[in-house]
């Protein structure tokens, strides 16, 4: 059976940092009160000159670089973002572009928060069936560009990010993504929404004077749906690959809230050891989130080759899911 397995990681991020105590200059909010809720000190900002593809070209390039593919030999990109810099061509169409892949097929998912887990299934389900043998799969979202910098109750949360990896076929080999659960509930859309901007209400068109180019979020219901999704998920990857949270070496959970980590964290007994954080220093960078922790612990040398990782991501849709990767 052909294994997808990770050959490459890369990442891409604005030079721009902005603190909590540098927010509370122009919202009413403080350093105590964001790190008190979120866990939550800086974020990393889009300046003029940089945005989605941008930071995404970036991270498949290092990712590429690592992998050590030439760029003919990449078959697919695949893009995970909901912050496109164009309604379209897709982002992965840039990417394709801006890494010479001439062989490359592209094309962008759409699942928020959970858009890296899902682009990894369908990437490694690719792979498996023999219809592809190495695919570059970015998550990316710059959602400091769709906050009202007014609502400290959004704007606080969220950072800009880009973070890649290369999945490539291989045989007889134990290494590999092992599992997949996707899940959603649309019933829960209107929790976390941008009311304007798709065909419905494009922008020569008039609107409600109460829709926004912004996001919105019901904080409350958004938070009690992710500490029982990614509990939920978890399970049930788990269970698909016959594993037990104790064969888990590395949890690396979306990093939205470190409230939110820590109740995944002790609902399976996981020690602070195996349970990735770095939500302290992006923010909530959505589909970046869970690539950008799994680079950052690769690199750091807290993810080995031969580690099992389990990921678990939720977000916008409402969707949710989780991967199990032996490294």
């Amino acid at each position: 059976m052909k294994r997808a397995i990770v050959t490459g990681w890369g990442h891409g991020v604005p030079v721009r940092i902005l603190t909590n105590d540098e927010l509370s200059t122009f919202v009413d909010t403080t350093d105590e009160w964001i790190a008190q809720r979120t866990g939550i000190r800086q974020r990393h900002i889009c300046g003029e000159n940089e945005g989605t593809h941008s930071l995404s070209a970036t991270a498949a390039q290092e990712a590429l670089a690592k992998s050590g593919l030439a760029p003919e030999e990449v078959d697919l990109v695949i893009v995970a973002t909901v912050t496109a810099d164009y309604p379209w061509p897709s982002t992965a169409c840039h990417v394709q572009d801006a890494l010479g892949l001439t062989n490359a097929g592209a094309f962008d998912i759409g699942a928020a928060c959970a858009g890296f887990i899902y682009a990894i299934a369908t990437a490694s389900a690719m792979i498996e069936s023999g219809a592809q043998r190495n695919i570059i799969v970015v998550g990316v979202d710059t959602l400091s560009k769709q906050v009202d910098w007014k609502d400290r109750s959004t704007c606080v949360l969220f950072g800009d990010a880009a973070a890649a990896v290369v999945l490539s076929a291989s045989d007889e080999t134990d290494r590999g993504v092992m599992g997949t659960v996707l899940l959603s509930d649309g019933s829960g859309a209107n929790h976390i929404k941008i009311d304007l901007g798709g065909t419905k209400y494009p922008p020569n068109k008039e609107h409600p004077a109460e829709l926004s180019y912004a996001v919105k979020m019901a904080g409350p219901e958004v938070y009690k749906f992710a500490v029982k999704a990614m509990g939920d998920a978890c399970d049930k990857v788990l269970e698909q690959t016959g594993l037990t949270a104790a064969d888990v070496d590395l949890f690396v959970p979306h990093q939205a809230n470190l409230r939110i980590i820590n109740a995944a964290a002790e609902r399976f007994a996981l020690p602070p050891e195996k349970v990735f954080v770095n939500v302290d220093k992006y923010g909530n960078t959505s589909g970046g989130s869970i690539p950008l922790a799994l680079y950052e612990a690769a690199s750091s040398g807290r993810l080995k080759p031969g580690m099992t990782v389990m990921t678990v991501g939720f977000g916008a849709g409402l969707v949710w899911g989780a991967n199990i990767i032996r490294w």
